[in-house]
């Protein structure tokens, strides 16, 4: 096969990787086919059976030997994170006026959120408030 060819197929490969939610199985395969790519330009594997073996054995290998020690490496990554849940009880201010089961805005840890008026009473700008809880990216708030 043309080293293009390799190429190609491994940037649809990692494009592929990128687009689907993960796991990072077809990862091993885009870069394997880059390195076959890479290794047929280079002269090294001109046979097509010698290209093909080589990108099942990389990619085989590397699934097996890289997979694992990845997922492990991002899984501490994501234990790092502050938890959101943590938020509720806080206090928030809002920046304006939220009548009852409105959303707005609110500034918590100096950051502004979007807040929802979780109580019965209006929250006025500037008022002092308790984060019942967090949905998303939205806090929902009541008058302390």
């Amino acid at each position: 096969m043309i080293w293009w060819y390799w190429m190609f197929l491994g940037l649809v490969l990692l494009g592929v990787e990128m687009i689907t939610p993960g796991g990072f199985y077809i990862l091993f395969f885009g870069l394997a086919a880059l390195i076959v790519g890479s290794l047929t330009w280079l002269g090294f594997a001109q046979a097509e059976w010698l290209q093909w073996l080589l990108f099942s054995g990389l990619a085989i290998l590397s699934l097996l030997v890289f997979r694992g020690p990845l997922l492990a490496w991002i899984n501490r990554q994501d234990k790092d994170l502050p938890a959101v849940d943590s938020l509720a009880g806080e206090s928030a201010i809002p920046i304006e006026d939220l009548l009852p089961g409105a959303t707005g805005k609110a500034e918590l840890r100096g950051t502004s959120w979007t807040a929802h008026n979780a109580g019965t009473v209006p929250l006025t700008k500037g008022q002092r408030c308790t984060v019942e809880r967090v949905e998303g990216l939205t806090i929902w708030i009541s008058a302390e």
